[in-house]
């Protein structure tokens, strides 16, 4: 079975039915025995929100939290060991939520669903567990 985790991207996309959220990556959280959020992926939609980047999840804003455990989605604290491989990943990408969200896939084993093909240089890494799409 497959353990999951999405990308902040993808997570608003399945709250929302958005269709750029593909077959591949739908069928994935279905079968998936388990899914997981980062909690920089809170983080991340806030602050897009209150900058007026992502008005879109305005709405959604105050319910992520229990919108995230009525979906099934198991929600992961930013550990000591994912911030310090999120600060030292050798990995040209100065994101902070995807060198977060990177790490976290790589210390929890978890297999990453996204679409940012940034994450794609990541798969020389010998722990990296992977992209779905």
């Amino acid at each position: 079975m497959r353990h999951l985790l999405l990308d902040t991207h993808a997570w608003a996309w399945s709250m929302t039915a958005d269709i750029r959220l593909s077959a591949t990556a739908i069928a994935a959280i279905e079968q998936a025995e388990t899914v997981s959020i980062s909690a920089i992926s809170l983080f991340e939609i806030g602050q897009k929100v209150r900058f007026g980047k992502w008005p879109e999840m305005a709405p959604f804003l105050d319910q992520l939290i229990p919108l995230a455990k009525e979906q099934g989605g198991r929600l992961l604290e930013v550990s000591l060991e994912t911030s310090l491989l999120a600060a030292t990943l050798a990995w040209d990408h100065r994101d902070p939520f995807d060198r977060i969200i990177a790490a976290t896939a790589i210390t929890r084993g978890l297999q990453l669903i996204s679409t940012d093909s940034g994450f794609a240089a990541l798969a020389v890494m010998q722990k990296w567990p992977g992209l779905v799409w």
